[in-house]
């Protein structure tokens, strides 16, 4: 049976959703990736929450101008800041179902160079 690329990912997803969850003192660095823009969240899984969420296509200016790939590392190092002043140093990586390449290895290592570990 051939799988279409999101059903795939859908797929991959799953499997990774089934080891990886949030909590409020490590929660999940959480990644979607459209045509366009990257977004990452902050996810506390027991609670439900959404402790902080950044965006290329929020990022508006500072954002113009640039690859993807870079502005992907942009919303990595802003989500880390957000996430230092909230007190949060280690995070979950949730890649979501994406290959740990361009712009979702790019965010991963903004995120990295902004203070976040894991």
């Amino acid at each position: 049976m051939a799988f279409s690329k999101q059903k795939r990912r859908l797929k991959i997803r799953k499997r990774i959703r089934k080891t990886i969850s949030g909590d409020a003192t490590r929660p999940r660095l959480s990644v979607y990736r459209s045509n366009k823009s990257v977004y990452a969240q902050l996810i506390d899984d027991v609670s439900g929450k959404t402790l902080a969420s950044v965006s290329s296509f929020h990022l508006g200016k500072e954002a113009e101008g640039l690859t993807k790939v870079e502005q992907s590392k942009l919303v990595g190092k802003t989500l880390a800041e957000k996430a230092l002043k909230l007190g949060v140093e280690k995070v979950s990586f949730d890649r979501g179902g994406y290959l740990y390449h361009g712009r979702v290895k790019s965010l991963a290592e903004g995120a990295r160079e902004g203070g976040l570990k894991f």
